[in-house]
């Protein structure tokens, strides 16, 4: 969602790159380019004036305009200011590990919450926890019943009670978390379309029974100004503990991400980056600074390749490249653990240096889904044994797949260089170590 904000960046560094050495009428143009794309990214006025008003500052300082490289000086500046509005510091979550734990999901209608509870389970599930959710939006059914639904696809429990009061449904889930040991509850709450006070007297009176250790307020990113100024209003009333932004993988501008701190002071929990309910980030603010500045994420990339692959599976395919028996079956497994991880050009733009070139090159999703589809239309033995696909099987696999018989000279092809590249870095690897071998291989 910050590519138009990224791109807008990108530019204006280029341009102060391209000074020898800055001054005040540079520095004063670039913050003015600065704070044009934030407002039209949709950042709060405020925010954007307080903003600028630092980076102003801080570059006129005469380590900048002394430094030999004073363009990449000033994208320091930019880049830890930037890091400071969307937080600093990440907050640790107030969660026990030898108590029952509880957290209320706060927000307006349509902001997503019921889904945010259910992408919470599963996360803290993986950290180790046993969640139980509580269907506590006792105004609108349809609610519960998606809660229920999302709950029993995941095989997480979930608490309803439709003929009972918000406050009974609320109490009667923490003695069953009790009694059954869960050591997390997630209460979803009701919402209205806005602001009213018998909402804002509902959710006080949850969070009194409920006593919760965290408050979630959950905000819809494609609101812009419009969730940073609900949020303010619904702090006022119940001090949430921290912030979900949810449709963060829209179209939308990003200023409420850049604003929702600086207005309530209280930080960014999580992002939703997906409708599937493994769809749920941690939200770190240098990271998103780094992302926006087209820096990279080497580390969320790190994070979520071995959230995705398989330990076993790895070294099982390391040994099989070590002995040159790498097959299209192993390459389909891949491939899938790849897609897992999302699309192929925002893992690229976690990359150091490559987020600029994957905004200007139009990265096609579409092509490893039609690798997939020309695999599974081969038999075992041909993924096997590649080498036996003639003209008369490469026909029936294309009609197969939906595809040319060009697509699949094209991938054997490809598939033939791998093959050798891995048995040239094996051959490397046996005289000098692994180490050097991969040494030999870079460009």
């Amino acid at each position: 969602m910050f590519e138009e904000l990224s791109h807008r960046f990108d530019a204006i560094f280029n341009r102060l790159r391209g000074h020898g050495k800055l001054s005040e009428d540079n520095i004063a143009e670039a913050v003015r380019d600065v704070k044009r794309a934030l407002l039209e990214a949709d950042v709060n006025y405020r925010v954007v004036k307080k903003f600028t008003a630092a980076v102003q500052e801080k570059a006129l300082g005469a380590e900048v305009l002394q430094s030999i490289t004073p363009g990449q000086q000033f994208v320091k500046i930019v880049h830890n200011e930037l890091t400071q509005l969307m937080g600093g510091n990440e907050r640790p979550l107030k969660l026990h590990a030898n108590r029952m734990n509880v957290v209320v999901l706060a927000g307006l209608q349509g902001s997503g919450k019921t889904t945010a509870c259910a992408k919470l389970a599963l996360y803290f599930r993986k950290q180790g926890h046993q969640p139980l959710l509580v269907a506590a939006d006792t105004q609108r059914p349809a609610a519960i019943d998606q809660l229920e639904t999302l709950g029993k696809a995941l095989g997480i429990p979930v608490y309803a009670d439709r003929g009972k009061k918000t406050l009974q449904v609320v109490e009667g889930a923490l003695s069953r978390a009790r009694s059954e040991g869960s050591s997390l509850v997630i209460i979803d709450t009701a919402g209205r379309l806005h602001i009213d006070i018998e909402m804002m007297g509902e959710l006080k009176e949850i969070c009194n029974a409920a006593r919760p250790d965290e408050i979630f307020f959950v905000a819809d990113a494609m609101t812009g100004q419009d969730a940073v100024n609900v949020a303010e209003q619904f702090y006022h009333e119940i001090h949430f503990t921290g912030s979900i932004l949810t449709k963060m993988d829209g179209d939308a501008r990003g200023g409420a991400a850049l604003s929702i701190l600086d207005v309530t002071g209280v930080p960014i929990q999580f992002v939703g980056v997906g409708e599937k309910s493994d769809a749920l980030e941690v939200f770190h603010p240098e990271r998103m600074a780094s992302r926006i500045l087209g820096m990279g994420d080497i580390v969320s990339l790190v994070e979520r390749a071995q959230e995705t692959f398989d330990a076993e599976k790895s070294r099982s395919l390391e040994k099989k490249i070590r002995k040159n028996i790498f097959t299209l079956q192993d390459f389909l497994e891949q491939l899938r653990q790849i897609k897992k991880m999302g699309p192929i050009g925002d893992l690229l733009a976690m990359i150091p240096g490559v987020g600029r070139a994957v905004q200007e090159a139009e990265i096609d999703n579409s092509a490893l889904t039609k690798i997939e589809a020309i695999i599974c239309s081969m038999t075992v033995i041909e993924r096997d044994k590649p080498q036996i696909i003639d003209g008369n099987r490469k026909k029936r696999i294309a009609a197969g797949s939906g595809t040319l018989v060009q697509d699949i000279n094209k991938l054997l092809k490809q598939f033939d260089s791998m093959k050798l590249m891995m048995k040239r870095m094996n051959k490397i690897a046996g005289k000098r170590g692994h180490a050097a071998a991969l040494r030999s291989l870079a460009p």
